[in-house]
């Protein structure tokens, strides 16, 4: 008669050689990860790496600063930091202002001759940068476009405004009505800087704190956050984009964002479909409304028989065009 203790040792004696191999495969996997993975971070030097190639630099302050041939008082501690404060966010926020230099290369073009035309310092093309970063941008108390009307302001300055046309979102009269309001502001405060303060708090915001302050300079004058920032951030910008290789901004003119190719028609009827529309100038419905961001409405019923100036892109003015090519190294503007 066989023993019954054998079958029992022999399986007994498998388990413990299975968990035994089990437990050294593990420690061997372990032993080699941890092996692997402390020589990998002891070949690279993260740390020194890290200080050696990535680097904040505090910015110089100019001497002397000017707006709209104004000067502002730099040497005064808080105009110093709070125009500081701007230059820093700008400076190190480097893909907005990278795309602020590059779509000022097709917009301030348009800009610049309004503000000329109207008599208004050329410094005022950056409040547009400061408004909506030149982009039809609606913020979240209704004000539009470029310059940022609300729907009433708008209207008082010659816009019109309804839910087929809205000409916030016309770049060129969008520019006159703004020039408009800096204008009234100027003959009422006889100062630009005080002008650019009110296209952000309203004439009758900043006329509220002149009576309880009893100052009016807006580098005296206490103002709710974002006004007391509003002419440092224009500042700031302008700092940067009159010389933007100083701040560490490096671009070859072929990366900027160039001018539109279009022409004009003068529409005076019902349009029933702009789709249809654009497809009778060889264009299409978005190319259109991209030109024109002003027409909301995919018709344009057009009752009272009002004239309207339609942007007709060109023929391959949707081709990028590739400048400077054959200089690689191109930088600035």
């Amino acid at each position: 008669m066989k023993s019954t203790q054998t079958p029992r040792i022999k399986n007994l004696l498998r388990t413990i050689l299975y968990s035994v191999s089990m437990v050294m495969i593990a420690a061997i996997l372990f032993l080699i990860f941890t092996f692997f993975r402390t020589d990998l971070r002891d070949e690279i030097p993260f740390q020194s790496l890290f200080q050696k190639n990535y680097q904040i630099f505090a910015l110089d302050i100019p001497a002397e600063i000017e707006f709209a041939g104004e000067k502002v008082p730099v040497e005064y501690f808080d105009v110093y930091e709070s125009f500081d404060r701007e230059l820093l966010i700008n400076t190190y926020w480097q893909s907005q202002t990278l795309l602020f230099i590059k779509r000022a290369h097709r917009f301030f073009p348009v800009i610049e001759p309004i503000l000329k035309a109207n008599n208004i310092p050329d410094d005022f093309k950056y409040l547009a940068i400061a408004e909506s970063g030149l982009t039809n941008s609606i913020s979240p108390a209704g004000a539009v476009g470029f310059w940022q009307f609300l729907s009433g302001t708008a209207k008082d300055y010659g816009l019109v405004v309804n839910d087929e046309v809205d000409e916030r979102y016309h770049l060129e009269k969008s520019t006159e009505a703004a020039c408009k309001f800096l204008q009234e502001s100027y003959n009422t405060y006889n100062n630009w800087t005080m002008a650019a303060a009110s296209y952000n708090a309203g004439r009758r915001g900043i006329n509220n704190q002149v009576d309880i302050q009893k100052e009016a300079d807006y580098y005296d004058l206490l103002l709710n956050e974002e006004t007391a920032r509003y002419l440092f951030r224009v500042l700031a910008i302008k700092a940067i984009l009159e010389d933007p290789e100083k701040y560490g901004f490096l671009y070859r003119k072929q990366d900027l964002y160039q001018p539109l190719g279009y022409y004009e028609v003068k529409l005076d009827s019902t349009i029933d479909d702009f789709a249809e529309f654009a497809k009778t100038f060889g264009t299409n419905y978005k190319l259109l409304k991209f030109h024109n961001p002003w027409l909301r409405k995919p018709f344009l019923n057009n009752k009272n028989k009002k004239v309207y100036t339609i942007k007709i892109p060109t023929e391959n003015s949707r081709i990028r065009q590739k400048k400077d090519v054959e200089d690689p190294q191109t930088i600035g503007n």
